[in-house]
């Protein structure tokens, strides 16, 4: 059994100490927002935050978050108006939007850490989130925009 701090609220789950914290959230705590891309840390769809770090959560196991708070694009804002959110829809980011919850968690995390960010540390922190629409460039648009915001 496990005590997961998720979006603020407690969880309780039973699941084997190995199971990626992506099937916890998606199968066994409903909360289908963060995606299942790879399955191998390398597209970055599956990506949250633990303790404000962005982590791939498809080799992220339960047993080792302790009581380390996870955060998913669902917990990222109540009403989706966190900046970095409304800054995506404002450059019309999306197009088929799979990757959008991952992209964006590594977006706030990066300005989290860096609130202004150059143009090389932006393409450096989101490296490893890959768009298979190439909106790239939309979402460095969007990244600069929410640091002004």
């Amino acid at each position: 059994m496990f005590n997961l701090k998720i979006n603020k609220k407690e969880y309780q789950v039973d699941v084997d100490p190995s199971t990626p914290v992506l099937w916890v959230l998606r199968d066994h705590l409903n909360l289908m927002g963060t995606k299942f891309g790879c399955g191998m840390a390398q597209c970055g769809a599956c990506t949250i935050h633990l303790d404000g770090k962005a982590v791939r959560s498809c080799i992220t196991f339960v047993d080792s978050v302790g009581d380390k708070e996870i955060t998913t694009i669902e917990g990222l804002s109540e009403n989706g108006d966190h900046p970095v959110q409304k800054a995506w829809l404002e450059h019309d980011v999306p197009q088929c939007g799979y990757c959008q919850s991952g992209q964006i968690m590594s977006a706030v995390a990066l300005l989290n850490e860096n609130p202004n960010p150059s143009d090389e540390e932006i393409e450096t922190a989101m490296n490893g989130n890959i768009c298979r629409c190439g909106t790239y460039t939309r979402i460095k648009a969007a990244i600069k925009t929410a640091v002004n915001s």
